[in-house]
């Protein structure tokens, strides 16, 4: 336990230290499970969200079906919350200890999941105690909605409610037919979106894994009944294809969890974990939605969701395949997955052995020395910059230098010497092998872009 707690600590040192993440409202003591995203931190994330875009949308999840992408809103008539089962359905069963007051999930205390009863009865019957204090002294269980509800306008009226969206897959399905017609889509097709949703989360924890607002990237195949087992089996394993190939996630620290309990909505479904310091959790999953969705906003809204088609004459609601992942866990994962320390001579180096292609920055470029040198320096900076992310450090020595350039993932150093003004050459040295070659300033470009 106490080297998982360490690793774990490490990792969110280097992400706070570093400039990838840094604790909310900082200065006002911040709001809990509140992160923003530095600079790094934004980069990492953005070029992860990128990949997952070029994966699923620009090459049709991996060649597997037709697909587009879509922005929607945040804000969504509250009708949609009620049809897709959230007002009813979305809550979790909550507990308080009487002793430290403190909140708990009742399905993390009793370790399964059931009906309030059975759950309040077995933690009772096994005496088991708060993770907090250690008693037992429980309230009886209260389920806990989990979306964010304010009002629009400027009074506070109940017809005025209306909540942050909890998930981003609605807006996929209340345009199906806005999408499938502007684009003249044939069945079966996907529409995929990246963006922010919002969870009353009360048990948030574990560093950037639980958190009130996240970025979900999620990904909806329309198909025929007949289809859908199929389309779950593929991209089931597709996700598996951009955690390890397109993020260089691991393979051995990724798992597929079967549901045992499935959601309202759902016919079947996985979780994708990762092995985190503190254990195998989520970080995306494959669903078969069915026609749950779809059917169910018909129903709600008196307009049909139905598909006509153009060679059968036939019309029905397509089944939905769900493939869903979070841009912020993955992140997390991204990162424990790249954080290594290996010792060099008589010094420990950190490294973070990010792919090339999510590296917040690919190349930093180190004048050797700044007298002389920084003029030629920061006009192969400038150049550099046009092609990809760059940063520049002419603080400290050179291996100073390195190992910061080491810990933050810079995949490439290159250093101007005074050679350089001679030869027109420059070192650039490699972040894992730590190798160095001498190229001319001309080919850098085109040498990075081959690694990368």
């Amino acid at each position: 336990m106490a080297i998982i707690e360490k690793r774990l600590e490490k990792v969110k040192n280097l992400a706070l230290g570093r400039g990838f993440i840094f604790a909310g409202s900082e200065i006002y003591g911040g709001l809990a499970n509140s992160w923003d995203y530095g600079p790094l931190g934004a980069e990492l994330k953005n070029n992860i969200k990128k990949e997952w875009w070029k994966f699923f949308i620009q090459e049709n999840g991996g060649g597997a079906v037709i697909s587009i992408g879509m922005d929607g809103a945040i804000f969504l008539n509250p009708k949609v919350w009620t049809a897709s089962g959230h007002v009813g359905n979305f809550s979790d069963p909550l507990m308080d200890c009487r002793f430290c007051k403190t909140r708990h999930r009742a399905d993390h205390i009793a370790k399964f999941e059931d009906t309030n009863e059975v759950m309040f009865k077995h933690i009772t019957d096994k005496k088991l105690p708060c993770p907090n204090c250690g008693k037992h002294d429980w309230t009886p269980i209260r389920q806990f909605n989990l979306m964010f509800k304010t009002h629009r306008g400027v009074t506070e009226d109940a017809g005025d409610v209306i909540y942050l969206r909890p998930e981003t897959a609605q807006n996929q399905f209340v345009n199906f037919l806005n999408l499938q017609r502007s684009m003249r889509l044939k069945i079966p097709f996907a529409v995929g979106q990246i963006g922010k949703a919002f969870r009353n989360e009360i048990t948030p924890g574990n560093f950037i894994f639980r958190t009130l607002e996240f970025e979900q990237m999620e990904y909806q195949i329309f198909c025929k009944e007949a289809e859908s087992e199929e389309f779950y089996k593929i991209f089931k394993n597709k996700s598996m294809d951009f955690y390890n190939q397109r993020l260089g996630i691991n393979k051995n620290k990724l798992k597929f969890t079967d549901h045992e309990k499935l959601s309202h909505y759902a016919k079947m479904a996985c979780d994708m974990e990762y092995e985190f310091p503190f254990g195998f959790a989520e970080i995306g999953g494959t669903h078969h939605r069915g026609t749950y969705d779809l059917g169910n906003h018909a129903k709600h809204s008196g307009k049909s969701l139905e598909y006509l088609d153009p060679v059968t004459g036939e019309k029905f609601p397509p089944t939905v395949i769900e493939s869903s992942h979070g841009a912020d866990r993955l992140l997390f994962a991204v990162l424990d997955d790249a954080y290594s320390e290996e010792k060099v001579e008589d010094e420990i180096r950190v490294v973070l052995r990010l792919k090339p292609s999510l590296a917040p920055y690919k190349v930093a470029v180190l004048p050797l020395q700044k007298k002389g040198l920084s003029e030629k320096s920061e006009e192969i900076y400038r150049s550099l910059c046009n092609h990809f992310m760059t940063t520049y450090d002419d603080t400290a020595s050179i291996g100073k230098r390195y190992r910061r350039q080491d810990e933050i993932g810079t995949p490439f150093c290159v250093t101007v010497d005074y050679d350089t003004l001679n030869d027109g050459c420059v070192t650039i040295r490699d972040r894992d092998t730590m190798e160095q070659q001498r190229i001319k300033t001309e080919d850098i470009v085109r040498w990075v872009l081959a690694k990368l």
